[in-house]
């Protein structure tokens, strides 16, 4: 069927009209939050002796393949645990178009927190009285960032002690809850994200869940949901945890065994981005 000049004109016309309306329509509509929590061995590669990692490491790449895999994921917020010199974290950071805020450590385990958000306030450690040497020996930082919206939401970025003997990592817990207890009973939209260092049937999770933590994990997902190795993964111990009106809103949260973040065990000259699995929250 023939149709007239005027009335091709009008069909395109229509049809642009209504791709202008989608897309307003999609600039409209807010957009998920996605937050994840990774303990990136140093930046080493997993495992390190291989000599694929030792060659990224040496050339300088590895900052930019972390860069590029999480991109993938277009996250928002970003925690890493066991960091590798301030310079690599900022890299990763501005190759990402994130702003940056480094956690010092009581050890050698710095912590890092990435976000798209102008992170407007930060303290290491604040625990309400000294911290003793022997706690957050790992990291504990809490941040402040100022979503699009203008809203201030509070994240804390932890790794904790990492024996099978809880004692120590009990303390920290405490001291941290002690901490939290203002914003959690103001009912504050909060993120707990990290390497906690124990399983959900524990005595330390058991302290986030009764101090008012909801496990992103256990609420939307089903399964195991394990984080290490890298590998064959067996336990569940990095989380991203969620107090006040944010935890009704997660929609997704999983352990991202995939890409470069899983080591491909039928090649032997193959490396990991590290052990661990990231772990993704998404929160509509």
């Amino acid at each position: 069927m023939l149709i007239s000049r005027r009335e091709f004109c009008g069909a395109v016309g229509a049809s642009l009209a209504a791709a202008n309306i989608n897309l307003f329509a999609d600039e409209s509509k807010p957009k998920p939050l996605r937050v994840i929590a990774y303990n990136i061995f140093k930046l080493t590669g997993w495992p390190h002796q291989r000599k694929l990692a030792q060659q990224a490491v040496a050339k300088g790449q590895m900052a930019k393949r972390m860069a590029m895999e999480l991109t993938l994921h277009d996250p928002d917020i970003i925690n890493f645990s066991e960091s590798p010199r301030e310079e690599l974290t900022k890299e990763v950071a501005e190759l990402m178009g994130m702003n940056h805020v480094r956690f010092p450590s009581g050890g050698n385990w710095p912590g890092t927190l990435l976000s798209k958000f102008e992170i407007i306030e930060d303290q290491n450690a604040p625990m309400r009285s000294e911290r003793p040497k022997e706690l957050f020996t790992r990291h504990w930082g809490r941040a402040t960032v100022k979503l699009s919206n203008g809203d201030p939401w509070i994240v804390h970025s932890a790794h904790l002690y990492p024996t099978a003997d809880p004692t120590v990592r009990l303390r920290e817990i405490r001291a941290m809850i002690d901490s939290m207890k203002p914003d959690l009973d103001a009912g504050r939209s909060m993120l707990l994200i990290g390497d906690l260092n124990h399983g959900p049937d524990t005595e330390e999770y058991k302290l986030w869940i009764n101090a008012g933590w909801v496990d992103t994990f256990a609420k939307v997902d089903k399964g195991e949901g394990p984080t290490i190795k890298s590998d064959i993964p067996k336990w569940r111990i990095d989380y991203v945890m969620a107090a006040g009106p944010i935890a009704e809103r997660v929609s997704e949260s999983r352990p991202l065994f995939e890409g470069a973040f899983r080591l491909n065990i039928n090649d032997k000259e193959s490396f990991a981005l590290s052990d661990h699995l990231p772990q993704l929250a998404v929160f509509e």
